[in-house]
C-alpha cells in the first residue's frame, strides 16, 4: 500500500517562499496539471491511469472542466487561476512533488498561475513534462490563440521534456507543412525545453 509522508502543520494560505519536493519516499509523487475529461479518455483522468500503471502516486491540479465524450468536446469551463495555484501549493506543501506533467492550460492567465506556482518547486528542480494541448482530436480549440505566446515564452523554458504532436509543433514553431519532423523537433528545442 502507498505510504506518504505525514501532513505538515501549517496553513497553506501561509506558504513558505520556496517549496521542496519530497524525494525520500518509496513511491514517487507526480503532479498532473491539466483539464478534466468527463469521458475519461484524456486529461487528468488519463494521466492518473498512466501514473497508476507506472506505480507512482498521482496528484492533480485541474485547470478546466470539460464536458466531452468520444464524439467531441461539448463545453469547457476554466478553473480560476487562484484555485489552480492553490491546488499546486496544497500538494507541494504537504506531499511534495517529484515530477510534474502539464497538459491543457487553456489561457494565458492559467499559464501565469502555473508558472508562479511551479516557481515554488524550483529548489528541488523536479522534471517537468509538457504536453502542449492546443486542439482536441475532435478539433475543439483547447488553448486560446493569445495564450500561445505565454506557453512558448513562459512555460516551455521550464520544461525538461516537451511532447507536441506534429500539428502542435507546427503551431508552436510557425513552420509549415514543408518542414521535416527533424526540423520541427529542432525548432521546438530552440524554444527552451531541454528535450523535445
Amino acid at each position: 500500500s502507498l505510504r506518504l509522508p505525514a501532513p505538515r502543520a501549517g496553513n497553506i494560505g501561509l506558504l513558505p517562499t520556496r517549496l521542496r519536493p519530497v524525494s525520500t519516499r518509496a513511491v514517487p509523487a507526480v503532479l498532473s496539471i491539466a483539464g478534466s475529461d468527463s469521458g475519461g479518455g484524456a486529461g487528468i483522468q488519463a494521466d492518473l491511469k498512466a501514473f497508476a500503471r507506472c506505480g507512482v502516486h498521482g496528484m492533480t491540479a485541474i485547470t478546466a472542466i470539460t464536458a466531452q465524450n468520444t464524439l467531441g468536446v461539448e463545453a469547457i469551463e476554466p478553473v480560476s487561476t487562484r484555485m489552480i495555484g492553490d491546488q499546486i501549493a496544497a500538494v507541494a506543501a504537504d506531499i511534495g512533488v517529484d515530477a510534474v506533467k502539464i497538459g491543457m492550460v487553456g489561457s494565458a492567465e492559467a499559464i501565469e498561475a502555473v508558472v508562479a506556482a511551479l516557481a515554488l518547486l524550483i529548489d528541488g528542480d523536479p522534471p517537468v513534462v509538457i504536453d502542449p494541448v492546443m486542439v482536441s482530436e475532435s478539433g475543439a480549440v483547447l488553448l486560446e490563440p493569445e495564450a500561445r505566446e505565454a506557453l512558448i515564452v513562459r512555460l516551455l523554458p521550464m520544461a525538461t521534456v516537451v511532447t507536441p504532436n506534429i500539428p502542435e509543433a507546427r503551431q508552436l514553431t510557425g513552420l509549415g507543412k514543408a518542414a521535416s519532423q527533424e526540423e520541427l523537433a529542432r525548432a521546438v528545442v530552440g524554444l527552451g525545453p531541454r528535450i523535445a
